[in-house]
Protein backbone atom coordinates (compact mmCIF):
# COMPACT_ATOMS: atom_id res chain seq x y z
CA UNK A 1 0.00 0.00 0.00
CA UNK A 2 1.31 3.46 -0.89
CA UNK A 3 2.10 6.01 1.79
CA UNK A 4 -0.17 9.02 2.14
CA UNK A 5 1.29 12.50 2.34
CA UNK A 6 0.38 14.39 5.53
CA UNK A 7 -0.62 18.05 5.24
CA UNK A 8 -1.87 20.45 7.91
CA UNK A 9 -4.42 23.22 7.74
CA UNK A 10 -2.81 26.50 8.77
CA UNK A 11 -4.92 26.79 11.94
CA UNK A 12 -3.55 23.49 13.32
CA UNK A 13 -0.39 25.29 14.45
CA UNK A 14 -2.56 27.39 16.79
CA UNK A 15 -4.16 24.19 18.10
CA UNK A 16 -0.73 22.85 19.08
CA UNK A 17 0.03 25.97 21.15
CA UNK A 18 -2.69 25.01 23.66
CA UNK A 19 -1.49 21.42 24.13
CA UNK A 20 1.28 20.36 26.57
CA UNK A 21 4.56 19.36 24.89
CA UNK A 22 4.51 15.72 26.01
CA UNK A 23 1.05 15.32 24.46
CA UNK A 24 2.14 17.04 21.24
CA UNK A 25 4.79 14.37 20.68
CA UNK A 26 2.20 11.60 21.06
CA UNK A 27 -0.22 13.36 18.72
CA UNK A 28 2.49 13.79 16.07
CA UNK A 29 3.34 10.08 16.31
CA UNK A 30 -0.34 9.25 15.79
CA UNK A 31 -0.53 11.58 12.78
CA UNK A 32 2.60 9.96 11.32
CA UNK A 33 0.95 6.55 11.59
CA UNK A 34 -1.95 7.86 9.47
CA UNK A 35 0.40 8.05 6.48
CA UNK A 36 0.55 4.24 6.43
CA UNK A 37 -3.17 3.57 6.90
CA UNK A 38 -5.54 6.54 7.33
CA UNK A 39 -8.47 4.18 7.93
CA UNK A 40 -6.79 2.05 10.58
CA UNK A 41 -8.62 0.50 13.51
CA UNK A 42 -9.89 3.22 15.81
CA UNK A 43 -10.25 5.82 13.05
CA UNK A 44 -13.92 6.66 12.71
CA UNK A 45 -15.81 8.57 10.02
CA UNK A 46 -17.71 11.58 11.34
CA UNK A 47 -21.42 11.31 10.58
CA UNK A 48 -22.71 13.70 7.93
CA UNK A 49 -19.26 14.88 6.84
CA UNK A 50 -16.40 13.58 4.74
CA UNK A 51 -14.09 13.81 7.75
CA UNK A 52 -12.50 11.22 10.01
CA UNK A 53 -11.32 11.33 13.59
CA UNK A 54 -8.60 9.54 15.43
CA UNK A 55 -8.15 9.45 19.18
CA UNK A 56 -4.94 10.11 21.09
CA UNK A 57 -5.66 10.18 24.80
CA UNK A 58 -8.10 12.99 25.57
CA UNK A 59 -7.37 14.68 22.22
CA UNK A 60 -9.00 14.15 18.86
CA UNK A 61 -7.38 14.54 15.46
CA UNK A 62 -9.88 15.56 12.77
CA UNK A 63 -8.73 14.95 9.20
CA UNK A 64 -9.87 14.36 5.67
CA UNK A 65 -8.61 11.69 3.29
CA UNK A 66 -8.01 12.57 -0.36
CA UNK A 67 -7.53 9.20 -2.05
CA UNK A 68 -6.95 10.56 -5.58
CA UNK A 69 -3.74 12.31 -4.57
CA UNK A 70 -2.89 10.06 -1.58
CA UNK A 71 -3.13 12.88 0.98
CA UNK A 72 -4.29 13.14 4.58
CA UNK A 73 -5.15 16.73 5.48
CA UNK A 74 -5.28 17.40 9.25
CA UNK A 75 -8.09 19.90 9.88
CA UNK A 76 -8.24 20.33 13.67
CA UNK A 77 -6.75 18.99 16.90
CA UNK A 78 -8.29 19.51 20.30
CA UNK A 79 -9.89 18.07 23.39
CA UNK A 80 -12.92 15.92 22.76
CA UNK A 81 -15.16 18.30 24.69
CA UNK A 82 -14.85 21.12 22.16
CA UNK A 83 -13.12 19.88 19.01
CA UNK A 84 -16.40 19.15 17.23
CA UNK A 85 -17.96 22.58 17.93
CA UNK A 86 -16.55 24.35 14.87
CA UNK A 87 -16.95 21.60 12.29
Amino acid sequence: MAKYKITFKRSVTKDFLNIPKHDVARILNKIESLSDDPRAEGCIKIAGKELYRSRQGMYRIIYEIIDQSLMVNVIKIGRRSNVYDSL
